[in-house]
């Protein structure tokens, strides 16, 4: 199935592991490299082939090719990992590239799709921090929010979902808390510990927080957490901020699932 049409790689000398270099279809090589990286403890050929559901001779091939780039390495009992020239690569470019940046494709999406404004925003303290904001398409009553804003973390979609992630219990809730009383920003806003520990415990079960008028009476929202620079552990969080006459909130929990889609890869854990 990834037996591609796509024009092969120039032919070059042959390799440190003495088999003379054959062409290979630059798509087979990619292939090959995006399904490695799906094993972080090496994989062998044999299985790699399965797998893939190419010819051996193709996969064996292709790793020769990432091989001699230093996208791939061979263990001492065959199996085949991802090279240290390609982890190099990765990191350099990942952390020379802020998260928001790579958020900010998400955030288009969303404003688009809902004609509302979307957030990315990451957890300072008691306060959420704007790192990026999309305004809906021209002609569209916009929100005032701006980029480097700060808002009470307990009051908005965004820090509760933040929060859901390191507040486990009511005890946790009331160290965060302190002896500084929440702002009650609105009627709705959570402002005792049990209250903003039960939201929080519905927040992790679900897997999206919402902000109900909590932050800022006639503005709904919803947050799903983005995990950008760590694996298991958010970054960030994104946000769709709607007004309620235009944007119920009940639209935004209906398609929570569209919005997951919308964040692929940046929206989902590898614990």
């Amino acid at each position: 199935m990834y037996e591609g049409t796509s024009a092969p790689v120039s032919e070059e000398v042959a390799g440190g592991d003495g088999d003379a270099t054959r062409l290979v279809g630059s798509d087979r090589v990619l292939a090959v490299l995006k399904e490695l990286a799906r094993y972080p403890d090496g994989v062998g050929l044999e299985e790699l082939t399965r797998v893939m559901g190419s010819p051996k001779p193709t996969v064996h091939r292709a790793l020769g090719a990432l091989r001699r780039a230093g996208l791939a390495d061979q263990g001492e009992r065959g199996r085949y990992v991802l090279g240290d020239e390609f982890l190099r690569m990765a990191f350099a470019h990942h952390e020379d590239r802020p998260e928001h940046v790579r958020v900010r494709p998400v955030l288009e999406a969303l404003a688009d799709r809902f004609g509302e404004t979307a957030h990315y925003a990451v957890l300072d303290g008691r306060e959420v921090v704007y790192r990026a904001k999309v305004d809906p398409p021209s002609g569209a009553v916009r929100l005032t929010s701006t980029v480097g804003g700060r808002n009470p973390a307990h009051a908005t979609g965004v820090g509760k979902t933040l929060l859901a992630h390191q507040l486990d219990t009511v005890a946790a809730v009331e160290a965060w808390i302190g002896d500084a009383p929440l702002e009650r920003r609105t009627p709705r806003t959570l402002c005792t510990a049990a209250d903003l520990h039960r939201e929080l415990r519905a927040t992790l079960d679900r897997g999206y927080a919402v902000d109900d008028q909590e932050n800022e009476s006639g503005v709904n929202c919803l947050s799903l957490p983005v995990y950008a620079t760590s694996p298991t552990a958010p970054s960030g969080a994104v946000s769709i901020s709607a007004l309620t006459y235009r944007t119920p909130l009940h639209i935004l929990v209906e398609a929570v699932g569209e919005i997951r889609e919308l964040l692929g890869p940046l929206g989902r854990s590898r614990q």
